[in-house]
């Protein structure tokens, strides 16, 4: 598959098969992704393999709870219009994916957002170079109950920056359209 093949082969899956992803083929993925550029080189990120649904719906259900107080302290959240099916006990804001895996880094690190970003791109490419779907779920990055984030092994002054769910896709949804580029001036 050339690149712009894999470009159109890396979407945002939120619809997979019943069946584990192999630890080796996470570790793989992980592996291609710190090829990722990264400021002074520091490689600034750790990970936090979930590959337990039971705990990917703890995880749910407290990044939702943190959420949906976000909204009931303020009216005008950008997330209210996903009040309902945040309050939906049903819904699983990683989808019931078979797989999650946290890209993390410190809190307070200069660049360590676009670090993260970064490795995330290369780890959905990755993934979707070898037959696996993947989303970006920034939901599922607000879990706040402290038993909770040290049971999952984060380290209290880090912070999961890109949760990405990964699993079999039972189809990959088309690309959708694409608005022209906006280029604000060329200098020459």
């Amino acid at each position: 598959m050339d690149f712009n093949q894999l470009l159109e082969k890396r979407r945002s899956v939120r619809d997979f098969m019943d069946k584990k992803v192999p630890l080796e083929l996470i570790k793989e993925i992980i592996s291609d992704s710190i090829k990722a550029p990264n400021a002074s080189h520091r490689q600034p990120w750790s990970f936090i393999i979930v590959n337990n649904r039971d705990m990917m719906k703890r995880i749910s259900d407290a990044s939702k709870k943190t959420l949906i107080e976000g909204i009931e302290k303020d009216p005008n959240s950008p997330m209210k219009g996903y009040a309902a099916v945040l309050k939906d006990a049903n819904f699983n804001v990683f989808y019931n994916a078979p797989c999650m895996v946290g890209i993390v880094g410190k809190i307070k690190a200069a660049t360590i957002a676009y670090d993260c970003a970064l490795l995330a791109c290369y780890f959905m490419l990755s993934a979707a170079s070898k037959g696996l779907g993947t989303c970006w779920v920034a939901q599922g990055a607000e879990a706040r109950d402290p038993e909770l984030l040290k049971e999952i092994g984060l380290p209290e002054d880090h912070k999961i920056h890109a949760p990405i769910i990964l699993g079999y896709p039972k189809s990959i949804p088309p690309m959708p359209e694409r608005k022209e580029p906006v280029i604000l001036k060329i200098i020459s």
